[in-house]
């Protein structure tokens, strides 16, 4: 039950939507319930608890269609029709997000792992089944990337050589 909000964060930032992130979690409770006999005694649980969830959430994105679903109007929840937010923080936090869904989901999967969900760097290759120098090494390059993303953000638009103002 301690695991939930963190694996909640962890499945809507997989799967970018929230209702299909609640859909995964019970999913992976659903197994882990299940499969509780077949984990290591002296085993992890936290990781082996990300791992099933991390393992159903790449089957998910693999199955998924090519197209984005389509709701219509009437069935769209309010939440998603709001409006951009004006404060300061809510435009930083939308940068944030928008830099690291452009990272190679390899990168952007060890960074959430690690800075979000505070896995060590073991127990993220534990829960990805990949060396622990790959994990480190992903990192460095996720967090590069992220800086680099968001410092291209914060420029301001007088820096952008290849936009010029229309009149």
């Amino acid at each position: 039950e301690p695991l939930i909000p963190a694996l909640r964060r962890y499945a809507s930032a997989l799967l970018r939507d929230r209702a299909a992130a609640d859909d995964l979690v019970q999913d992976c409770l659903e197994r882990v319930v299940g499969r509780w006999h077949q984990r290591k005694a002296d085993g992890d649980t936290r990781a082996w608890v990300f791992t099933i969830l991390h393992n159903l959430a790449m089957t998910r994105l693999r199955r998924a269609p090519a197209r984005p679903q389509t709701v219509p109007f009437e069935q769209a929840s309010t939440g998603g029709l709001a409006g951009r937010a004006a404060q300061e923080d809510a435009l930083h936090f939308r940068d944030v997000l928008s830099a690291l869904s452009r990272l190679p989901d390899d990168q952007r999967i060890v960074l959430l792992l690690v800075a979000v969900e505070d896995l060590s760097y073991a127990e993220t290759a534990r829960v990805l089944d990949i060396p622990i120098g790959t994990v480190m090494s992903r990192l460095s390059r996720a967090r590069e990337r992220l800086h680099l993303a968001m410092r291209e953000e914060a420029r301001p638009e007088s820096e952008h050589p290849h936009l010029r103002r229309v009149k």
